[in-house]
């Protein structure tokens, strides 16, 4: 059984390409492993900046994995501000890390790039991630390919501190799946909220099966053969339909004779059947935040024990502990 530790942005709505790269995985985890499960409000402090929003997104977060299948009696979950501890290690470790390192960050370049007003908060964001990983001593960290960097720049942080003080944090290493493919979203592109072309978990009936029509295919006529490789439609499909399900849709895209339309309105169906328990648990929880609030604070004091172990243990060691 092995420590993983993922964060989740609060970023709003969720959309499919969140819950099959990242939500459906991390939930899984906690099957068969010890897993860390948290809300990064801090981090979303560097892009966003109105205070309901962030509560707002926040809570709606948390009640989006309790609905999805998250068990807080299996793992650990909790709000990072929740635990204030992380705070205090990000400022030691931070005693400990070079300008150099820092700059070095791919995710700070790129925010820069992409118009985000350069900041200490941003700059300094790796620290920050580095505390959140050290301090619970994660063996596994769940990344993209692209978020590979995040790990390294922790596992340097870590070696630094170890080296100085003696052996402290675990070393962590990423974990990186090649079977998570491409995510498309209706107009072809990558599914993000960026390029406006998401479907989101909890559409409402009517949204949902406006933004399915609305997929991008190809001009192939319905008597023609058709590629279900190239297809966006197919690749959708492929997420919600089973192994026999998905053998006939291919069949029938070689065959000729089955027109965009009539797969479009199969995916609808299975869309929204797929998300039918976890609607209404969603709705339920929607309409008892309050029962929420006490999931987060209970997960909170149980992470909190794990956060001072490791706390403590780095107080003594450069020094804070004088008596």
């Amino acid at each position: 059984m092995a420590r993983i530790l993922s964060g989740i942005q609060p970023s709003g709505t969720l959309h499919l390409g969140n819950y099959f790269a990242m939500m459906k995985r991390m939930i899984e985890f906690q099957n068969d492993n010890e897993l860390f499960c948290f809300i990064v409000n801090y981090h979303a402090m560097t892009t966003v900046h109105d205070g309901g929003l962030l509560r707002q997104n926040t809570l709606d977060a948390a009640m989006d994995f309790l609905a999805l299948g998250l068990d807080p009696d299996r793992c650990f979950f909790w709000v990072q501000s929740d635990v204030p501890e992380v705070m205090e290690l990000t400022w030691i470790l931070g005693c400990h890390t070079s300008m150099g390192l820092l700059e070095r960050s791919h995710s700070y370049k790129d925010k820069i790039a992409r118009g985000h007003t350069p900041g200490w908060g941003l700059f300094s964001y790796p620290v920050l991630m580095a505390a959140d990983i050290l301090l619970y001593q994660a063996e596994l960290v769940p990344v993209g390919k692209d978020q590979k960097q995040h790990v390294e720049i922790t596992r340097d942080i870590a070696m630094r501190f170890n080296g100085l003080f003696g052996e402290t944090f675990t070393l962590p290493e990423p974990l990186i799946s090649d079977e998570i493919a491409l995510i498309p979203g209706v107009d072809g592109q990558k599914m993000s909220k960026s390029y406006g072309n998401t479907i989101n978990i909890f559409e409402t009936e009517k949204e949902l099966k406006k933004k399915v029509m609305r997929i991008v295919t190809d001009s192939t006529p319905v008597e023609s053969p058709k590629n279900p490789d190239t297809c966006n439609l197919f690749a959708l499909y492929r997420l919600f339909a089973s192994a026999e399900k998905l053998e006939g849709l291919r069949e029938r895209y070689l065959k000729g004779g089955t027109g965009y339309g009539e797969v479009k309105k199969e995916l609808f169906g299975l869309i929204w059947e797929y998300f039918v328990p976890f609607r209404e648990r969603r709705q339920r929880l929607s309409g008892d935040p309050a029962a929420v609030a006490e999931v987060l604070a209970a997960g909170a004091e149980k992470t909190r024990a794990v956060a001072a172990r490791t706390l403590d243990a780095v107080k003594e060691k450069v020094g804070l502990r004088y008596l």
